[in-house]
Order: structure tokens, then sequence, then C-alpha cells
């Protein structure tokens, strides 16, 4: 690649990615590495600037993280955020301290001067919104840097030294809460670093299928497609770098949203032309799931069984005597990965596993190719349009692999997933009717695992409840619930309640999804 490139430290943040997202954005390319590796990557890569992401260790404590010393001889530009300002300024002779107040949430800083991080996006002496997480601070700056601005709690939540071009915030920048915090990351880029805007979503799908070229070689592919996005922009990417080496095995697990398996079929058999395989194992999944009750063990058995079912195709597939298939082609995105696994191998902890996120096991000869691992939701669904995905498609919400096995707690069972499939096709029914698709970032139904006492006309019901979800998001990292209207709400219950067999009441869900936390499925 000819890019300018940026090193992002990752000191073990559950948002470290989206730092690289902001950087993307400004078309320059990056790459994140954790830093007991950022040394050698630093060396390797020459990058024309580095940000320090933040993290949750503390830096008065014996043994937590620093920064590579190379870094700060090269003399290239640091940005430097929360737990990164820290570090930099203890080890450039500042002092960091634990026990004062902390902040964590929604605060305002103060512009107390004028730098080039904020030229044309903030002014001396007005206050703005950011987005803090910080319970040490930094009490001395180290020789050279000066003040900025301030918050609260944090009096040097903006602090620099120009002449070396050291930028720092205890804040973050990287999060849709700091409502300027792209045009920050994008000053330091371009106006800070001098660094050109020349990578882009069309140079990103030529640089992937190279790198898929390389890796694959001549080998056999088989691509595992959920029903969703991700996948099939995966596949189609893949597709155009091996083109007749790529089957497409498309596993009907029971578990998929009304019509959903019949447009998966349509778009790949039809608009593609992509070899595809169409496995119909509902009975094995949905009686595997008959008594689980922990999402989690759901997710590791419909994971296992995914695995088995491409194992089984594989097998099949090389019973033509053309050669073994020799990759696994998945869609996972970066989010399944953040959310899946410390990508520091350090602080930063687990919040929940994905199915197809882990490896593959021993016992299965085959080796993962995931172009879309480095990627966001919105990012994915750029490249599926690069790619000539169908804008409906591409626009869709987001589906779990789990698919609506997770949204039925409890045992999974035929009658469960056939109420909670009609609730949901009249919920997305009614969001469409209302123009409102394309506004949220993901709305699902959800069977709650409880029963009410209802009156329907003369008579008593005693059935189950469903629970509405919308969530407006960008990442799919943080999220703010969909604010209806009371209207829209109560059409679309009485709709349910209705036509539902089973269902007797409708609830709505408004818990927000902060950075780095669980989603409410």
């Amino acid at each position: 690649m000819h890019h300018d490139l940026v090193l992002i430290v990752d000191f073990g943040s559950q948002v470290t990615q989206l730092i690289a997202r902001r950087v993307r954005e400004a078309g320059v390319y990056c790459e994140i590495h954790p830093y007991g590796k950022a040394d050698a990557a630093f060396e390797r890569l020459n990058p024309k600037a580095v940000i320090f992401s933040g993290g949750p260790a503390s830096v008065p404590e014996a043994g937590s993280p620093r920064a590579p010393e190379s870094i700060f001889a090269a003399g290239v530009p640091i940005l430097a955020i929360c737990y990164g300002q820290q570090t930099l300024c203890a080890q450039l002779g500042g002092r960091v301290e634990s026990g004062h107040a902390a902040e964590f949430g929604r605060a305002d800083v103060e512009i107390v001067d004028a730098c080039a991080l904020f030229d044309g996006v903030w002014e001396k002496g007005r206050r703005y919104p950011v987005w803090m997480s910080h319970g040490d601070r930094v009490t001395r700056l180290p020789e050279g840097f000066r003040v900025y601005a301030v918050s609260e709690n944090a009096p040097y939540a903006v602090a620099a030294d120009e002449r070396r071009r050291y930028y720092t915030t205890m804040f973050h920048p990287e999060v849709v809460h700091t409502p300027d915090g792209a045009r920050l990351i994008a000053n330091f880029l371009h106006k800070v670093a001098g660094l050109a805007g020349d990578w882009t979503m069309a140079a990103f799908r030529e640089e992937e299928i190279r790198r898929i070229r390389a890796r694959v070689g001549a080998a056999r592919v088989l691509c595992g497609l959920s029903g969703g996005v991700d996948s099939a922009v995966a596949a189609v990417l893949i597709h155009e770098a091996i083109g007749d080496q790529l089957t497409c095995v498309f596993v009907d697990h029971g578990l998929l949203r009304e019509g959903e398996a019949e447009e998966v079929v349509n778009l790949f058999r039809g608009h593609f032309n992509i070899p595809l395989v169409h496995v119909d194992a509902a009975d094995t999944f949905v009686g595997a799931l008959a008594g689980l009750d922990d999402p989690e063990a759901k997710r590791k058995t419909i994971g296992r069984l995914f695995i088995d079912a491409f194992e089984a195709e594989a097998r099949r597939i090389a019973s033509d005597g053309k050669g073994p298939v020799e990759f696994l082609a998945q869609g996972t995105l970066y989010p399944d990965v953040i959310e899946s696994v410390s990508f520091t191998g350090g602080p930063s902890v687990t919040i929940k596993s994905h199915h197809n996120v882990g490896g593959l096991p021993e016992r299965m000869r085959m080796k993962l190719v995931e172009p879309l691992r480095e990627l966001f939701k919105d990012e994915v669904r750029a490249l599926g349009r690069e790619l000539g995905l169908p804008a409906a498609f591409v626009g869709r919400h987001p589906f779990p692999g789990p698919g609506l096995a997770i949204r039925c707690p409890g045992g999974v069972t035929r009658e469960k997933l056939d109420i909670l499939r009609k609730a949901d096709a009249v919920y997305l029914d009614e969001i469409r009717k209302a123009g409102l698709y394309d506004k949220i970032w993901q709305a699902f139904a959800v069977l709650l695992p409880v029963r009410t006492v209802g009156v329907m006309g003369d008579g008593r019901t005693y059935d189950s409840v469903v629970a509405l979800r919308a969530v407006t998001s960008v990442d799919g990292m943080t999220a703010d619930f969909y604010p209806y209207d009371m209207s829209f709400l109560a059409n679309t219950a009485t709709r349910i309640v209705n036509e539902v067999k089973g269902v007797n009441r409708v609830v709505y869900d408004v818990t927000s999804k902060p950075p780095g936390t669980i989603e409410w499925e």
C-alpha cells in the first residue's frame, strides 16, 4: 500500500477501534497494535503519526502499560487520549495521581486558548460537550506543555506541546458522544501531521482482493452465509477475488426472520450467480436449543452446529475429486471481535462471545478468511455498495448469526419462534409504513419469558409478552433508543395483539448502550 499510515497504540480500551474508524473517515489508513507489540510495529510500519488509545489501567500502579520510548525519540506527531494522555505525561516528566474526583459520561470542556487541534471547530472562551471516562488525572504537565481546555474534574482536559506536535485529551474524541470529536481527530491528521486523505473504500476493496488472492492462492474456499449483510458482503468480495474457487453455504437454521431464507437464496443465485448450497438444518438447530436458557450457551451451541454443517459440506464438495476445501470464510466484524476477546491480551475485558469469533476447532483442518474483521457495520455497507449489492439489502438492519434464538429467552421451541417471527414481521412492517426504517439502526421484537393475564373482548387471556427494541447507532459500539411517538407504539402494539395469536401485551425497551457495554439482547 502507498498511503500515509497512522499507528494506533492500543492500551486496552473497548473503543480503540473507534479511533481507527475516525481516522479512516478522514481518509487516512491506520493499523492498531497492542502496546506490548507497538515498538516492533512502529519500526516496521514507519508511521507518519501515532495515536495512543485509552485503557482501564492506572498509570500510578506498578507495571501499568507504557508507550515505547522509540516513538518519542522519532519525533512523529502524537495524539494521546485519556490513559494515553496520562502515560505520555508520566513518561515525559509530568505527574499522574489517583484519588481525585472521577468523570464518567458527559461533561463540558471550556476552551482557554486556541491551538491547531481546535482550528475551525472550537473557539476560545466557549464550552463544548465531550465524553469523559477517567478516574486518575494528570496533576503536573511535562516541560513544554500548555493547557488549552479544562473541565470540572480535569484541569488538563486538553494539553499540548505544539512545538513537538504532541496533543493530549482527557476525554474521548472517538465516540459519538463527543459531537465534534471526529473533526478534532481530522485536524490532528491533516493540519498537525499533514497527512493526505487518500484511503477510501474503493482502495480497501482493491487491497483486500489482493490480500485474499495472496492468502488463498489456488485453494478452494467455503463461505458461511448467515442471511445478514456482513457475510453477504464478504462472499461477494471473496468471489470477486477468486471466482469459482468459492462455494457459499447457507445454513437455514430455522431462526431467521420471515422470508429471509428466500431472499438470500434469490440474491446469490439470481443477482450474483455465485455457487450456493442451501442446507435445511432447522430441525437440528431448534432441537439442540430446546432445553437451553443461557444466551451464551445458545451462542456456543449455534456456533458448534454451524461448524458441523460447514464441515459436512466441505467433505461433500471435496468428494468431486478437485481438491479439498482449505479455507472457511466468515463475515466477522470488529464489533464482534472487540466484544468477544481482549485485543491486547491484557487489561481489556470480554463483554460477550459471538458464535463466529475465536477460531476453528482443531479437528477442522481449515483456515479462516475474514476480510471484514477490521470494519464497522457502516463501513461494510459502504463496501457492499462499492461491490454492487442491492441498496435494500445493504441497508438492512443487523441480524445476528444466532438469530431469533437469543431474542427468545429460555428454551427455544417452534411455537415460540412462530410467535416471535410473526410479531417481529408486524413490527418491521409498521416501521416501514411509517418511513422510519432507514432512520433506525436496528429494530427487533423479543418474546419475553413471562405470561400475563389480559382481557380481549369478552374473554380472559393468559398469554405472552413481546418487547420491542429500536436503537440508533453508527458503528454498533454505542447506541441510543429510538424515540417513537406514542401513536406509533399504540398502533404497533394493537396490531401485534390482534394479529399474533399467543400475545396479549407489548412493551417498549428504552435502554441505551454507552461505549463498551453489552447489548440489550
